[in-house]
């Protein structure tokens, strides 16, 4: 037992406090998979009972079978890459200009003024209104594909980054201030760790709405790509290689989202929120950027 302005401390308290909050992380992760699951099980049961017709909802086997089929043959393989490679030429070019429009905006009362009402009306347009203007544009090819994906991107980063520079504490930017940091040092050690836990959730943002976009482009004339797979399907009457497709998609997108979250953890480490409370013990300090 040590003291520490007079109040004792216990070594192993934060050890102990991390070991229980991992232990509910993973807890939690394992209860995520008990929805799916147990719906999954449940229509196999179903089905193998003949409480259910599986003829236009496949059961789980069936859609094992559909993926091992499409894995063996390699077409799997092919459609997802064909995805994954529109999806992070989109991304990518969505969070730039999503990221740029909003720093503009948020930074200059003015540029706001004379951009956001024209971007607000844009942000309203639905996904699928921009695919004949798209092809005239650019052609039927990758570069209406990636451009559609870049525009379900931009407009959740834009409005995430605006809000988020807009909702900075003006306190804080004046305590910065009185210790007569520069720009740079105010943006490094007070703009950017205020605005950071709101980009993060722009990205995510984002990045859902570039897997739906995603949808529609591969809708285009695509001959590769998961959307490929799901108008084979419908064409070809095989719901089981249509919920073959959204269930990889949906695991796509979980994991491209985890991710994210992964890689945005590092940052955001000083944060010292509620969900980090172990019950029981005392909270623990959080390190300064």
């Amino acid at each position: 037992m040590s003291h520490v302005e007079g109040l004792p401390l216990t070594r192993g308290v934060p050890q102990r406090a991390d070991t229980r909050l991992r232990i509910r992380r993973q807890g939690r992760w394992l209860l995520g998979l008990l929805v799916p699951a147990g719906a999954a099980l449940a229509w196999e049961l179903a089905v193998r009972a003949g409480l259910a017709n599986g003829r236009l909802m496949p059961p789980p086997s069936v859609l094992g079978a559909t993926l091992l089929d499409l894995a063996q043959g390699g077409d799997l393989a092919l459609h997802i890459r064909a995805t994954l490679a529109r999806m992070a030429a989109g991304f990518a070019l969505g969070v730039l200009a999503g990221t740029a429009l909003g720093v503009l905006t948020g930074t200059f009362a003015g540029v706001r003024a004379a951009l956001d009402p024209t971007l607000q009306a844009l942000r309203a347009i639905p996904s699928i209104a921009w695919v004949p203007l798209f092809i005239l544009w650019f052609g039927i090819f990758e570069a209406s594909k990636i451009m559609l994906i870049a525009v379900g991107v931009a407009f959740p980063v834009y409005l995430g980054t605006l809000g988020a520079i807009r909702t900075v504490d003006r306190r804080i930017v004046e305590v910065g201030r009185s210790f007569r940091l520069g720009r740079l040092a105010l943006a490094r050690r007070i703009l950017f760790p205020a605005v950071l836990p709101h980009y993060v959730v722009a990205l995510r943002s984002g990045l859902g709405l570039g897997w739906m976009f995603v949808v529609a482009a591969e809708f285009m004339g695509a001959s590769e790509g998961l959307g490929y797979l799901l108008v084979d399907g419908q064409q070809l009457g095989k719901p089981a290689q249509i919920l073959a497709a959204i269930l990889v998609f949906a695991l796509l997108g979980k994991l491209t989202d985890t991710l994210l979250v992964a890689a945005a953890a590092p940052f955001l480490r000083w944060q010292d929120v509620a969900q980090d409370v172990v019950p029981g013990e005392p909270p623990r300090r959080r390190e300064p950027c």
